[in-house]
């Protein structure tokens, strides 16, 4: 795989429409600085994946709100129904830092929350639109 990454800070956990979204990438000269982007900056286009990520934090407890997220590429396995057969599929797998209101922190993952890996073909398009550097 690679070791890019989408950080996603939330600077009020629950309020889903604000946040920092940082991309870490690697390009021909060596890691870049990191490229920060606000709800403003996401192409309309992409609007979609984020809000699948959102809806897969909304999946956290009601005692936990996001306040930190990781965005890695990664591969899964799926299974195609109508052809009967598995297949691997590029996914997002997200990592979450969460908040509870007595200030307790808490990571989750895919093995917590399995809809923290989102195969979503946009949701990989977007992960690859701000971690290449053709922006």
């Amino acid at each position: 795989m690679n070791n890019s990454e989408i950080q996603i800070q939330f600077p009020r956990p629950g309020e889903w429409g604000e946040f920092t979204l940082t991309a870490i990438y690697q390009d021909k000269g060596g890691y870049r600085p990191p490229a920060r982007y606000t709800p403003a900056d996401i192409p309309a286009d992409h609007a979609p994946a984020m809000a699948a990520v959102v809806t897969a934090l909304v999946g956290l407890g009601e005692d936990w709100q996001a306040s930190q997220v990781w965005a890695r590429l990664g591969i899964t396995m799926t299974y195609d129904v109508a052809n009967d057969r598995s297949e691997y599929v590029f996914a997002v797998v997200l990592t979450v830092e969460a908040v509870n209101p007595q200030g307790g922190r808490r990571v989750f993952t895919s093995r917590d929350y399995p809809e923290f890996v989102i195969t979503d073909p946009a949701a990989v398009e977007f992960f690859r639109f701000f971690t290449t550097s053709n922006l």
